[in-house]
């Protein structure tokens, strides 16, 4: 086996083909190299079959892994250098280093948004085939025909395989039901959380499964790190604290690949890409109400009932439609009248504000608290059921007097230091080093280690989710 060497313009004119390909994310076909090799291999008479292009098992695309080998001849002042990854046997060059294997099938959950349709790309860009899917839930504002059209565009404008899985009676049952439920019995449920352990990573990801898929893959915030969930790059962004169900047999085969960018630059992928989601706006609140107020849907399924607001020592302040309605830490849609009666002023905007410190729904109850700063709002110990820890081995140190974990008690919740410690039976205690506020029965407390960068300088640490549970 001979070494060929070519000039320098060869390989700037290659690399250039390379790099405009890979921003385009065009795929390279054979008569795009051969082109450009037939000017420079003619005057040698060499002919140029890239068969490693042909093979079925093979996907070529620009993003691959290429580098050079800088081999010089032994002058002072080389003139070419070998061409990376050509070798000659039997006249063929072998293109070894544009040849990207499949990486696997990958069953992409597309909600219409910019976030999962630049995860459909990357996927695509690395070499999966990558699968889209809208997963039709339940929707009371009429925005999931549009979501669902918004997704589509986008797989056929990627070239790539697009269904409609519908899951209405299934989120209904699970999800919606859930959430009532929790609201009825005095507690504030995440519906975020039961629909990414009931529907996405539990109908989905098991249908995906089923059908051959080799991974799922979202469009979460987060990173994963040797079989563990961790935090994303863009603090700002970052979705563990919706994540901490997953267990290890769905982990092993997920794919979250917006998870080391930032917003910005996920954005600028997507423009970059001609994705037709580009500049669509991200949806806010909770995931089926869009626009409609909490209150509003629960009124629905819960009958309004008029109740006494109470302070701590029980003087009456106000009037509510049910405390079913309210969560902790509220602060709107108090009416304080007779308070503003007692003190003789105008408006409720001339009062202090006041929050939700606690809830009878039993005996239809608030007692409210004034003042944002108010003890009655903050909470230093925490119980917890339902636990489950991502990575399983934790448990037992628990039984050995607890561990240290960072933890938040709310989403977007800058983390505290607290010790973590086993009461028996499934529950928990975490305990804050500093109160917290607004602990709310019913929402997620998820606890997290300080990542590692493995002694290499530079590397910032990453945060890993130890797991979570159900606030008691």
């Amino acid at each position: 086996m001979n070494r060929v060497y070519v000039p320098r313009l060869f390989l700037r004119r290659l690399e250039g083909l390379l790099h405009r390909a890979a921003k385009s994310s065009e795929q390279i076909s054979p008569g795009h190299v051969n082109g450009l090799m037939s000017v420079f291999w003619q005057p040698w008479g060499r002919r140029v079959d890239p068969i490693m292009l042909n093979r079925p098992e093979a996907k070529v695309y620009a993003r691959c892994s290429w580098w050079h080998h800088n081999y010089y001849r032994r002058r002072k002042k080389p003139r070419c250098r070998m061409a990376p990854g050509f070798d000659i046997f039997q006249k063929t060059v072998h293109y070894r280093y544009f040849v990207m294997k499949n990486k696997g099938t990958v069953f992409v959950g597309m909600s219409g948004g910019v976030d999962s349709s630049v995860a459909a790309y990357l996927l695509k860009r690395e070499g999966y085939d990558v699968i889209g899917v809208f997963m039709r839930c339940y929707n009371i504002d009429g925005c999931a025909e549009q979501d669902a059209e918004d997704a589509r565009r986008v797989a056929g404008h990627l070239g790539i395989p697009f269904y409609v899985w519908d899951f209405e009676e299934e989120y209904k049952k699970r999800v919606v039901q859930y959430m009532v439920d929790g609201y009825r019995h005095g507690l504030t449920p995440n519906p975020d959380v039961e629909c990414n352990r009931e529907i996405k990573f539990g109908l989905f990801f098991d249908r995906a499964r089923s059908l051959g898929a080799d991974f799922v893959a979202t469009g979460h915030y987060v990173r994963l790190r040797r079989g563990m969930l961790c935090a994303a790059k863009d603090a700002n962004k970052d979705q563990s604290y919706f994540l901490w169900t997953l267990t290890q047999r769905e982990l092993a085969h997920c794919r979250f690949p917006i998870g080391e960018y930032t917003k910005p630059q996920v954005r600028a992928i997507a423009r970059r890409a001609n994705l037709p989601t580009a500049d669509k706006k991200d949806s806010q609140g909770v995931c089926f109400l869009g626009n409609v107020a909490v209150k509003d849907f629960l009124k629905r399924y819960i009958k309004p009932k008029q109740g006494r607001i109470v302070t701590a020592d029980g003087t009456v302040v106000g009037r509510h439609e049910g405390a079913y309605f309210y969560t902790i830490g509220q602060r709107h849609g108090l009416d304080l009248k007779e308070k503003n009666a007692a003190l003789r002023i105008r408006g409720e905007h001339r009062t202090r504000p006041h929050y939700v410190a606690a809830k009878d729904v039993k005996k239809n109850i608030l007692i409210v608290a004034e003042g944002e700063n108010n003890s009655a709002l903050y909470q230093k110990d925490v119980a917890l059921g339902g636990v489950n820890f991502i990575d399983p081995h934790h448990s037992k140190i628990l039984k050995d007097g607890g561990m240290s974990v960072l933890a938040r008690v709310r989403y977007r919740q800058p983390l505290s230091p607290a010790k973590l410690r086993a009461l028996g039976r499934g529950r928990y205690r975490l305990a804050f080093a500093k109160p917290q506020k607004f602990v709310a029965p019913g929402q997620s407390a998820v606890f997290y280690l300080p990542g590692h960068s493995g002694g290499k300088a530079g590397l910032k640490s990453e945060l890993r989710v130890l797991g979570g549970g159900i606030i008691l």
